[in-house]
């Protein structure tokens, strides 16, 4: 799913998409229901290349488009199974404070490193000590939404990032919903792609009998979606391991 600066009551219906904008960078598209006591920011980590600028990810306003997900569905005619097996610190130094933007209803930014969490405001912090517990993003950037506790549910946040694995999608699954990491979490996921040839066929995950175009409105995607590829979609529900996706 994804981690939060507070607790959360629950997280539900998660939905993500990813693709890749050319060798040297990734798409990717998330939405989910939740329900909160107080405002409160989501935070995904990125794999992106260490030394990535505060201006590597470029945020796109989906929130004319939120049945993205919705139409994504559309193309899988079959609803999915439900029987058989599930697929499977230091206090920085605080310089400049990082550009926060407005994207459709909620503001995001980007954190190049753990480090620089210090330059926010703390409404959009981890707790403290909770990336010391996570050392494998100790590289990565963050991708942080400011949510408000009355919405329930969002558009879907879109952005593209440069990725330090170009041969490989990314999807943030891992879980922080109380201030602790936890070796297993409950998953609600729907998660969607669209591969380049190099992949192969994907092995595992279902693929809409038509082209997008023929169920995506690809024009108000802004060039997330390819209007001439097919889509591919893995459901993951239930306990699973911590810890992130990949393709």
């Amino acid at each position: 799913m994804c981690c939060f600066t507070r607790p959360v009551e629950s997280v539900s219906a998660t939905k993500i998409f990813a693709r890749e904008a050319g060798a040297e960078k990734q798409f990717l598209v998330y939405s989910m229901n939740y329900r909160v006591g107080e405002e409160l920011a989501m935070v995904l980590p990125l794999p992106v290349p260490v030394g990535s600028k505060e201006n590597a990810v470029q945020f796109i306003d989906l929130h004319d488009y939120g049945e993205f997900f919705v139409d994504l569905q559309a193309g899988f005619p079959e609803p999915p199974s439900t029987k058989g097996p599930l697929s499977r610190s230091r206090r920085a130094r605080v310089d400049e404070p990082l550009a926060v933007v407005q994207v459709g209803s909620f503001e995001a930014s980007f954190v190049p490193q753990v480090k620089d969490f210090a330059r926010l405001d703390a409404r959009f912090r981890m707790p403290d000590g909770v990336w010391d517990k996570l050392p494998a993003y100790q590289k990565s950037g963050f991708a942080v939404f400011k949510l408000r506790k009355d919405a329930g549910s969002v558009h879907p946040m879109a952005f593209v990032f440069p990725r330090a694995d170009r041969s490989k999608l990314f999807f943030p699954t891992v879980h922080i919903h109380d201030g602790k990491v936890h070796d297993t979490a409950h998953f609600d996921h729907s998660l969607y792609c669209q591969v380049g040839s190099q992949y192969g066929r994907t092995s595992g995950w279902d693929e809409t009998p038509e082209l997008a175009s023929a169920f995506v409105k690809v024009a108000k995607t802004k060039g997330i979606i390819d209007a001439g590829a097919h889509c591919y979609r893995k459901i993951i529900k239930g306990n699973q391991k911590n810890q992130d996706t990949w393709l």
